[in-house]
């Protein structure tokens, strides 16, 4: 699989993940037993913007990464899951420029550490893997660190901030049930559980009336200082540029390089929370974050490769891991926007795991795609499979076929497709997972 790094760290990861579970159980206990083993890492960090969400955590990640780097500042990243290799998990922050993923050494020598201070204790391969995190960006300054939170919110391992500069709570819609609960109000609720007494809250864009009212009152439970998208700050394109406003005033922008509406209110949750969370920014510095900011694997164009180079000529393909009803409902939005400014036929190639909803995924897309060709998942063992797959897509009225690869499935796109029609358009995604698989088969990882 080209773009996978052979390293000294990813051995010791599969190590782990040898002797212990790779899931989730939702607990704080076993990860402040082995952060107290390890001298409370956690409580050395420098201000930590904490995010959690059902969808937008990586977005606003990315864009409160890249305006606070525009800034000066020097900024550590943790997000989960990676796309493809494991360093991807770890940006350590660089003094006046853009961060990197850790260096195999440094990350080899980090999950040693954790793995022997947890001493064959129970524990999950995530709570280790954020035990190293909380280590990394202890042992190397820096004048923030961003948190993503894996799952949920109130029991995810990361939850062990106990003084957050700002926590950041993007939009809520069903995923994870069964961890998380059946109904929005639940999921939100759980989301909530990162927020701190007295410590600012951020409240992005809410589809869902029931999880902003759990969230708003969350906060004012707690006597957060809160902003909610929509009342206290928002974003809207005007002229071809971004209008930002808050209480402070109006910031005119660029608009974002991350493509897709959406993106405008992800955009403005990262601005109010980095001067939520006391940052002093420029609106050259926003600016300068806006046009820079970049995310991989969520609607990243790719225009080259090993698996480009099977598409028709000309094609446009995109790659993107949301995988619930709400990331399916803007990805599709985003694609009529592209299909009003430049008409092309759109295809789907789709693998989905098995704790998803894949005909709410499929249903956003019913009046756009001319095909779905659902794949299997390398990356997973919780791969559902293409026929089953097919099945659902069917359901959500769209016309569908199983096909082995993502290659195969490129080509014959290219096989019922004209040479002399208008190139088509390729959304590839529906899991993590297959887009990792994706960008190390055409060689284009995560930098």
């Amino acid at each position: 699989m080209t773009g996978v790094v052979a390293s000294e760290a990813t051995t010791e990861i599969e190590k782990l993940l040898g002797l212990h579970p790779k899931g989730f159980d939702l607990s704080l206990d076993r990860i402040t037993r082995l952060l107290a083993a390890l001298g409370d890492p956690h409580l050395k960090l420098p201000p930590v913007i904490h995010v959690a969400g059902t969808n937008g955590k990586g977005s606003v990640t990315a864009f409160c990464r890249s305006i606070l780097e525009a800034a000066g500042l020097s900024v550590h990243v943790h997000t989960s899951p990676h796309l493809v290799n494991w360093h991807e998990r770890y940006r350590l922050g660089v003094a006046g420029g853009r961060g990197r993923f850790v260096e195999d050494a440094v990350l080899a020598d980090a999950v040693r550490r954790v793995a022997e201070a947890n001493g064959g204790e129970k524990i999950t391969v995530f709570e280790i893997l954020t035990a190293v995190t909380f280590l990394l960006f202890s042992e190397h300054p820096a004048d923030v660190a961003i948190i993503e939170v894996g799952l949920g919110g109130r029991f995810d391992a990361t939850n062990v901030i106990q003084h957050p500069a700002v926590s950041i709570v993007m939009p809520i819609s069903l995923d994870h049930q069964a961890y998380l609960g059946d109904r929005v109000e639940l999921i939100a609720a759980e989301k909530a559980g990162i927020m701190k007494r007295g410590a600012p809250v951020i409240i992005g864009f809410q589809s869902e009336e029931a999880a902003r009212d759990v969230l708003i009152a969350t906060a004012e439970r707690l006597g957060c200082p809160y902003a909610v998208y929509g009342q206290d700050f928002l974003a809207h394109e005007e002229f071809g540029r971004l209008v930002y406003q808050d209480e402070f005033g109006l910031a005119d922008l660029p608009l974002p390089r991350l493509p897709g509406r959406h993106q405008y209110a992800n955009a403005a949750a990262a601005i109010r929370a980095v001067k939520a969370a006391g940052f002093a920014i420029t609106e050259h510095a926003m600016e300068i974050g806006l046009s820079r900011v970049e995310w991989p694997g969520r609607l990243q164009r790719l225009t080259d490769g090993a698996l480009a180079q099977l598409a028709p000529r000309g094609s446009e393909i995109w790659v993107d891991g949301g995988h619930n009803p709400g990331a399916g409902q803007v990805i599709s939005e985003t694609m009529a926007n592209f299909e009003e400014r430049d008409p092309r036929p759109l295809f789907l190639v789709t693998g989905m795991i098995n704790t998803k909803d894949p005909v709410g995924y499929f249903e956003p897309f019913g009046a756009l795609a001319e095909r779905v060709f659902t794949v299997p998942i390398r990356g997973s063992d919780a791969g559902l499979d293409p026929v089953a797959l097919a099945g659902d897509a069917a359901r959500a009225g769209l016309e569908a076929e199983p096909i082995p690869t993502v290659a195969e499935a490129l080509i014959e796109i290219g096989r019922i497709t004209s040479e002399d029609s208008v190139p088509p358009r390729i959304l590839i995604g529906g899991s993590l997972y297959l887009v990792g698989d994706v960008l190390a088969d055409n060689g284009t990882p995560p930098t």
